[in-house]
């Protein structure tokens, strides 16, 4: 039953839809020159690495794109009614780059602006706050650069891009911080029974204590600490 209905099935619909088989021949030259059409644009735009893409940029990337698939496969989309589109992408993109090299507030609004993220080994919470950045992700962007804990950095900035630029402190100054290795996090603490030097898990303010009630962080409030570390950075 099963190698009937196999036999039964309409290959020329499963493979070609509802075109006729001469329509692949279209589809090749309608990818030819759509392929040609996207080195042509891309040219014009100019070089730029794909991670140094900003949103606009990027935005521009993804309406090309999808200016350039359809047509190479839907009958119905023209390739000229494609190509116009590509042109005025352009246009717009070369009035934009414009605007921007001479407007700087026009430029921080699309490219925005770098952020500091860490000053003098402690977050800049308010900063940090306008950044979608989870601990996790941040902490494994930092890691890849030698990092350990936070008492290492002098600053940290979130570039427009997106990468982190960091300023480490000197060897001989580097002081306790919070520890950024996984699972460093787990386990808070709320009593300290050693003294020592204890970080808070939520922006990092280091400060030294004695045994007993761990109180609150003096500069977000927060209640939860864990030990300190003191190591230099891994070069």
């Amino acid at each position: 039953m099963e190698s009937v209905l196999f036999l039964q099935l309409d290959w020329k619909e499963l493979f070609m839809g509802q075109e006729e088989w001469p329509f692949l021949l279209e589809i090749i030259l309608r990818t030819v020159i759509m392929f040609i059409t996207i080195i042509l644009g891309l040219r014009i735009l100019g070089k730029r690495g794909v991670k140094q893409l900003s949103l606009f940029e990027l935005v521009v990337i993804i309406g090309l794109g999808s200016a350039a698939g359809d047509p190479m496969f839907y009958k119905e989309v023209g390739i000229l009614s494609s190509i116009i589109v590509f042109a005025v992408i352009i246009m717009l993109y070369s009035a934009v780059t414009y605007l921007i090299g001479n407007n700087k507030f026009f430029e921080n609004l699309l490219e925005g602006k770098p952020i500091c993220l860490i000053e003098k080994g402690e977050f800049s919470i308010e900063n940090f706050k306008k950044e979608n950045l989870g601990s996790d992700e941040f902490f494994a962007e930092l890691r890849l650069q030698g990092i350990t804990q936070l008492g290492q950095i002098d600053i940290a900035i979130e570039e427009v891009s997106g990468d982190i630029s960091v300023f480490f402190t000197e060897d001989d100054e580097v002081k306790y911080g919070l520890p950024i290795m996984p699972g460093s996090l787990e386990n808070p603490l709320k009593t300290i029974s050693i003294k020592g030097h204890y970080s808070c898990t939520f922006c990092g303010h280091t400060e030294e204590k004695e045994s007993g009630n761990a109180g609150k962080c003096d500069k977000c409030r927060r209640e939860n600490w864990i030990k300190a570390c003191g190591k230099k950075r891994i070069t």
